[in-house]
């Protein structure tokens, strides 16, 4: 900030000159002190100079309403809602949404350095400020195959960059509790540029916790029960309450905070879908959420605004205060806590929120293409077993996680899977689809329901090789080959037919249409597989099929390299 400037905000704040933009008649938040404060609220030059008895050049009158800092998510993969940055953007500022704490390890694991580059190109020149942690994880685990693989070395390029903050999710807690080299490297580039390293660690405890946290890892975001709080909280640890699609915490979470222990907790979605965004809400659900479950409200705002700021080190940020950066929200109540005005930098937000060009098409080109996958037969899909008896995925309603479990199948002539319309236990492949090696993992998945089709799709976190359950080889080859026609995407196929899709051109996760676009194909083709395919309550049919690849959250998945066993960390047979 020059000279001129500064004196520019001292004349106004001390009532000398005009404030740009005054706020009257509001009720507002004060996060440091915890009190709301009637009055009347001075902005100049997009930051505020303070509370007093202000002109200024616009005025606007609150009506009485609320103030809130404007909301910050912690931690949030803005490939899960499907849209490109700016459709995101546009649908979370309307939201109170007004910085974004983002990892692209998605995008990067299908396109690496590019795909980086493409999120940050992309989230340019949109009053949302997007930072990033620089993914720390591709691939998560070097028991599959992704569509890069990202060293310290190629990280260290972009660690300079004004809006990335750090190292994101080290998902890998195996490879940071057993000092594996290349981690130790991204810790070291961590330490060298003095920046924020962000954790991944659900059930680790104890001396592993200790080593986990003495590598200097801040944040939590995969807690589930007070106790994995408590053990994190007393490792001088973040924890960031989640409240996505697929996993829930908040809950389940909201009363481990008290007076004493809530500075170290903010708000993240982590994953959250565009129909959950658009309709529930996004940090604004996260706070209405946390009031009802008996959280008072002005610590609930400071959890997603200031101890957000304050963790990731963004000064000046997060609070109505003197020199803070005016972005604020006007909200009805603080009980259904609903938004009813966004601005940034002391200019509100309306409508249109970007340059007039679609600047999500900045790198589009080089990330579009992004399947190969071998060609294969219907023999390719047998399932060998060497026992009627047979480990399989079960399912747990509304969690990441599975359960391990032993069961009886039956077996055609030649020992392999034969599938038993009676019994809820269906094939589940995951095919590489990255570098066309011809990999195909295979397991056998309890709970989905599904009935007469096959659903494939080339969201499978976090390689996003390509996923497909079905009840039949035909069914599943005809699911494959109509995602590769699309280039990437969503399908159902039911009776020999494809019914229904969703194509995802960029990346093979991302869309470049509107996010109600996006939300209304989405919802359509879930409906298609609940009603036409019989999805069991409880599943959500491409979330959670998405999850069912992810090798760094318990108990049972599978890799494009066959059935994984997460507490032991590595293959097994079926």
């Amino acid at each position: 900030m020059d000279s001129n400037r500064i004196k520019s905000l001292i004349d106004a704040a001390a009532g000398r000159k005009k404030a740009d933009l005054v706020i009257k008649n509001c009720s507002i938040i004060n996060v440091f002190s915890q009190e709301i404060i009637y009055g009347c609220l001075g902005i100049s030059e997009g930051v505020f100079i303070g509370i007093g008895d202000y002109e200024g050049e616009k005025i606007i009158d609150g009506e009485g309403r609320y103030l809130v800092p404007g909301l910050i998510d912690s931690h949030v993969h803005i490939e899960s809602s499907l849209g490109t940055p700016y459709e995101f953007a546009r649908a979370v500022v309307k939201r109170g949404t007004t910085t974004v704490i983002a990892d692209c390890h998605e995008i990067a694991n299908v396109k690496g350095v590019n795909g980086i580059k493409y999120m940050l190109e992309a989230s340019e020149n949109i009053p949302v400020k997007i930072y990033f942690m620089l993914p720390s994880c591709v691939p998560s685990t070097a028991f599959e195959t992704s569509g890069a693989v990202l060293e310290a070395e190629d990280l260290e390029g972009l660690m300079n960059h004004e809006r990335v903050l750090g190292l994101g999710e080290l998902m890998n807690y195996q490879g940071v509790t057993c000092c594996d080299t290349g981690i130790i490297k991204k810790l070291e580039l961590a330490y060298k540029y003095n920046k924020t390293v962000d954790g991944h660690g659900p059930g680790i405890k104890e001396k592993e916790l200790n080593a986990y946290a003495s590598a200097g890892i801040l944040t939590d975001h995969e807690c589930s029960s007070e106790s994995e709080v408590i053990d994190r909280l007393r490792n001088g640890m973040y924890i960031a309450i989640r409240e996505g699609s697929a996993a829930k915490n908040l809950l389940n979470l909201a009363g481990t905070v008290n007076a004493f222990n809530e500075r170290r907790f903010t708000f993240c979605t982590d994953d959250r879908h565009s129909k959950d965004i658009l309709q529930e809400g996004h940090i604004d659900n996260n706070i209405r959420l946390a009031i009802k479950a008996g959280v008072n409200p002005i610590t609930a705002i400071r959890m997603a605004t200031l101890n957000s700021a304050e963790c990731y080190g963004l000064k000046r940020l997060g609070a109505i205060a003197p020199g803070y950066k005016a972005d604020f929200i006007i909200v009805d109540n603080l009980i259904d806590f609903n938004v009813l005005r966004t601005f940034k930098d002391g200019i509100e937000i309306k409508q249109d929120i970007c340059l007039p060009e679609k600047i999500y098409e900045k790198g589009y080109e080089d990330i579009s293409k992004s399947i190969d996958i071998k060609e294969f037969t219907l023999e390719d899909l047998n399932i060998k077993l060497s026992s009627d008896t047979v480990k399989v995925i079960k399912l747990l309603k509304h969690s990441l996680c599975t359960e391990t479990v032993i069961r009886q199948v039956n077996r055609d002539e030649k020992g392999c899977f034969k599938y038993n319309k009676e019994a809820d236990i269906l094939p589940i492949y995951v095919f590489e689809r990255h570098h066309g090696t011809g990999n195909i993992g295979k397991g056998l998945i309890e709970g989905y329901g599904l009935k007469n089709g096959a659903v494939a799709s080339t969201i499978a976190h976090d390689s996003h090789n390509l996923i497909v359950i079905g009840d039949s080889r035909e069914a599943v080859k005809l699911a494959v080959e109509k995602v590769e026609e699309m280039g990437g995407g969503l399908v159902a196929v039911k009776s020999g037919k494809v019914i229904g899709c969703l194509p995802l051109d960029i990346g093979g996760i991302m869309s470049s249409k509107s996010l109600e676009e996006i939300c209304e194909a989405h919802e359509e083709i879930n409906n298609i597989t609940v009603k036409e395919l019989c999805i069991n309550d409880g599943v959500n049919a491409f979330m959670t099929l998405a999850f069912m690849a992810l090798p760094v959250i318990p108990e049972l998945k599978v890799t494009d390299k066959g059935l994984f066993d997460v507490v032991h960390f590595n293959h097994i047979c079926i």
